[in-house]
């Protein structure tokens, strides 16, 4: 009878203890949404945010195993007969020096589109994606990360070797589309584009001089079909070494063409061909 007791009371203690550390990480999630409040005005102005449903989603880990190369994807689908297309995409990291991620700007009329890359996450933070569609209206979606250190994380690569490389493009496509075809599940081809690059957020320390090593990394990425804008991207210091983009887009059959640069002023420049 007594073990019967001391069995209950323990079981009574651990189911205690797992609804409090639940409540107690919903309210922190909970209190974190105080930093976008203020970040909001700062980035859209006293434009409504609205939550986006199955407009936009975004997929990120709960826990991420490297908080300096978090894997995000976000999907864009209109619902069919909806006129409006998606014009850019803003990607935040609520709890990081720069929160501002990187922007993107796409090309023609996106009804439909996929995006995935790599970010810093410097601590415990809502990520956000919000999507810019033809009619003004901004909708979002979140998910909360739990991760430190992401921005001043050591580079896996030293300095001389980074800089060495620095610039190296490589694209592969990763899923092809079929030309001329009008439905959804087959027309959309997938590239996924890799720079090398440091992409230092002026947060790591040099492990030899003990010194901040300053900023640099890629600001702006262009990607075009032919004469045709597929997306273009401004960045910051949250995306992760060595930037890596995979997107969809519809092939013509031309040749896609990047063109890179970082705020040192370097340039760099990548063919894939042919596109579809």
């Amino acid at each position: 009878m007594r073990l019967a007791k001391a069995v209950l009371a323990t079981s009574i203690m651990a189911a205690t203890l797992l609804v409090a550390l639940s409540a107690a990480g919903s309210a922190q999630e909970a209190g974190a949404d105080a930093t976008w409040q203020a970040l909001k005005p700062d980035i859209f102005g006293e434009r409504p945010v609205a939550d986006a449903g199955p407009l936009v989603t975004l997929t990120a880990p709960i826990r991420a195993e490297d908080a300096a190369m978090v894997p995000i994807e976000i999907a864009v689908a209109l619902p069919p007969g909806d006129s409006r297309t998606v014009e850019k995409l803003t990607l935040i990291v609520d709890e990081n020096p720069a929160p501002v991620a990187a922007t993107f700007t796409f090309g023609g009329e996106r009804h439909d589109l996929a995006l995935a890359t790599r970010i810093r996450v410097n601590s415990y933070s809502y990520v956000r994606a919000v999507a810019q569609l033809s009619d003004g209206s901004l909708q979002m979606a979140q998910r909360y990360v739990k991760a430190s250190g992401g921005c001043s994380a050591p580079a896996m690569k030293d300095e001389e070797a980074a800089l060495r490389n620095i610039g190296q493009m490589k694209m592969r496509l990763v899923q092809p589309g079929q030309l001329g075809d009008a439905t959804k599940a087959n027309r959309f081809a997938r590239v996924q584009l890799m720079i090398r690059h440091p992409n230092y957020s002026g947060l790591q320390m040099d492990q030899i001089t003990r010194l901040y090593i300053p900023a640099k990394y890629v600001d702006r990425i262009e990607v075009k079909q032919g004469d045709a804008l597929i997306l273009s991207m401004e960045g910051g210091i949250s995306l992760s070494e060595d930037p890596n983009l995979q997107f969809s887009f519809e092939p013509t059959g031309q040749q896609i063409h990047v063109d890179a640069g970082d705020t040192d002023g370097r340039t760099f420049e990548g063919e894939l061909k042919p596109a579809g």
